[in-house]
């Protein structure tokens, strides 16, 4: 009789076990999502900063002797020039801008990626080597990115708790590629600004500073290396941390 009932009980306990499939303990998964949310915070910062143009602004001189002057700004994709009424301009600010006053926009994609020509802003050419290097960084950065998170949501769902180490390393390298990405983009604004047409009329003087995409693109990167560590911390077996963190009982009275 007693034999029966333990064979009874064991066999409810594997009924239970395949009804209630592979998942996580409680406490594990809760990690898992918060790490995760951290992470999706990371990836939405980098989809509208590679998605935007506001990577940097190019700024002539306000003073031109006439009612209007230009301005530009421009991302990993397209370029858009700017013309800006002199009297709408600060009047402290000896450049022309800020890019988002009211004005007349002419916006055109870079043909680097089609035709391979470069692109001419204010009589300077762009270095399309490097405008290419930065944008296939970037869209490298975004597609490991998203494999990280399809790792951790196969975790979530099917228990495939070896998956979380590649989400780690996916998360962390897709940060590190925007980084890459953002300093390749760095130079190639430094290499516009000095690669001056010889061809008349003569280049206007020009200035630049980057904007809120990039800083979208550098909040991104850190947040991507913090979720990727977070993960790779939840791979580490307990026992480091419970050595270094004894549970202390209850004393004796």
């Amino acid at each position: 009789m007693m034999w029966s009932n333990f064979l009874m009980q064991e066999e409810d306990r594997r009924r239970g076990a395949r009804r209630a499939g592979p998942g996580l303990a409680p406490e594990r998964e809760g990690k898992l999502k918060l790490a995760l949310l951290l992470a999706a915070v990371g990836a939405a910062l980098a989809v509208l900063a590679v998605g935007t143009e506001f990577w940097v602004e190019l700024n002539t001189v306000k003073a031109n002797g006439s009612a209007v002057c230009d301005a530009a700004y421009l991302g990993l994709w397209k370029v858009c020039v700017k013309r800006l009424w002199q009297e709408d301009v600060p009047a402290g600010r000896r450049t022309c801008g800020p890019a988002q006053l009211p004005g007349e926009t002419n916006c055109t994609y870079f043909k680097f990626f089609t035709t391979g020509e470069n692109a001419h802003i204010f009589h300077r050419t762009t270095k399309k080597e490097m405008n290419l290097a930065a944008a296939v960084i970037a869209v490298l950065g975004l597609t490991v990115m998203a494999l990280g998170c399809l790792c951790i949501i196969m975790v979530l769902s099917k228990g495939a708790e070896f998956l979380v180490r590649v989400g780690a390393i996916c998360f962390g390298l897709s940060g590190l590629l925007l980084l890459i990405s953002l300093e390749v983009f760095r130079h190639s604004v430094r290499a516009l600004v000095q690669r001056v047409s010889p061809e008349p009329p003569p280049a206007p003087a020009l200035t630049y500073e980057y904007s809120w995409s990039l800083g979208c693109c550098v909040g991104a990167s850190l947040i991507l290396l913090l979720g990727g560590c977070c993960f790779l911390l939840l791979t580490l077996p307990p026992w480091p941390w419970g050595s270094l963190c004894p549970k202390q009982g209850p004393r004796a009275p």
